[in-house]
């Protein structure tokens, strides 16, 4: 069967497979897609994140979420589980899904690139997630070297990057407030040489 004439899964059709799989599935308008597999390196720095950003919320009206919990935009027929989400206020969940795993107002969204998924996670996925109309900060980290990136919504609709590069640089989550020191989220990380890549040495 061709891409031009496969049936579309409908929103049903995923929310049942979600409930049934032990995998986590991304819904993409019709097109349901398995996530791939995180790395140690990507486990142990979300952990770091986590950990770091629940403390500094602590006093505050917001609550951090792991990836567990998806995130659809109104506007779009579009479910994502992003590696930790951000939601301040009463959490918003999408009427479709009685289980109340979705939510449509984060205000951060975090995200550990890995080779496969970076392209994405900067290109489409974040095209879509802009469409959020309570999103507010987009927080790319990358796992192999020291890089934070924030992306703000300015007032007139652009979006300001923030880029962070040495290991005592504090990235700042400015929507909120709220430090995150990259020698807290790299702790006991030890970088490897990417396997899609290859140095080649000239005599």
């Amino acid at each position: 069967m061709s891409a031009e004439t496969r049936r579309r899964c409908t929103v049903e059709e995923y929310l049942r497979l979600e409930e049934e799989s032990p995998e986590k599935h991304e819904y993409r308008e019709g097109e349901i897609v398995a996530m791939a597999g995180g790395t140690p390196e990507h486990s142990l720095i979300l952990a770091n994140v986590i950990g770091e950003l629940r403390a500094r919320l602590k006093g505050k009206p917001c609550r951090l979420y792991e990836s567990n919990l998806r995130v659809k935009d109104r506007k779009k027929v579009l479910y994502h589980y992003p590696d930790a989400t951000i939601i301040c206020g009463p959490a918003l969940f999408e009427s479709q899904d009685d289980k109340k795993s979705t939510v449509i107002n984060p205000r951060v969204i975090v995200e550990v690139l890995s080779a496969s998924t970076e392209g994405y996670d900067r290109g489409l996925k974040f095209t879509r997630y802009r469409e959020i109309e309570s999103f507010e900060e987009y927080v790319l980290i990358a796992q192999e070297g020291l890089s934070v990136e924030t992306f703000l919504r300015q007032p007139d609709g652009t979006w300001s990057l923030a880029a962070y590069n040495a290991r005592d640089a504090i990235a700042k989550i400015r929507c909120l407030g709220i430090d995150l020191p990259l020698a807290e989220v790299y702790a006991g990380v030890e970088f490897v040489e990417s396997r899609f890549s290859q140095i080649i040495h000239c005599d």
